[in-house]
């Protein structure tokens, strides 16, 4: 989809009088693809949290976060621009344990293995989004690729120089503790599980 709507945004080009720009998220909290909801209908039922991994870790990010991230790529998004907030990330056991502690559970939680096609990490901004990605503070902005096919206009003889750049991923950003994930959930207010 993003790779449309870049397309897109192309097509319209700079001086169009639309602009179209694209935000990504990691876990939005208590979302639809969120296991939060899970885990509090397992507390519910006064069953045990089944976990795959408890050392995979996924960006926490609220409703409010994610509803902040489209109004600052409303306000600062140029022509195809890419938007990522930063935000901090939670080992999933730290998250069930979180989320027990919050509930005031004391049901068990269960490690039953990595599921097939599951990644043990979530990567936001790839390593090649990050070598032309803008620190915005609290925000990546990953302008669109605007090159043509003709790449001798890009690569005449080369600068010599080569930089390495890291993946945005859960992995690497900041990692929260159990009372930071308890105020995350707090501040996500109550789902339905």
């Amino acid at each position: 989809m993003e790779k449309i709507i870049v397309a897109k945004a192309r097509q319209l080009g700079n001086d169009a009088d639309m602009t179209i720009c694209l935000t990504r998220y990691g876990n939005v909290m208590g979302s639809r693809g969120s296991v939060i909801p899970l885990f509090y209908n397992l507390i519910a039922q006064e069953k045990p949290l089944t976990i795959t991994d408890p050392h995979m870790t996924r960006y926490m990010m609220t409703l409010a976060d994610a509803v902040d991230l489209v109004k600052f790529a409303f306000k600062h998004g140029r022509q195809g621009d890419l938007f990522v907030q930063k935000a901090p990330a939670a080992e999933i056991g730290v998250l069930a344990n979180a989320i027990k502690k919050y509930k005031n559970s004391d049901v068990k939680t269960v490690n039953i293995g990595t599921r097939h096609g599951e990644k043990a990490h979530e990567v936001l901004v790839t390593r090649e989004e990050m070598s032309k990605a803008e620190d915005m503070e609290h925000f990546f902005r990953i302008p669109m690729d605007n090159r043509d096919m003709n790449y001798g206009k890009f690569y005449p003889e080369g600068g010599g120089e080569i930089v390495e750049y890291q993946a945005y991923s859960s992995d690497v950003t900041r990692r929260i503790d159990e009372d930071e994930v308890i105020e995350l959930l707090k501040k996500m207010g109550e789902v339905e599980g």
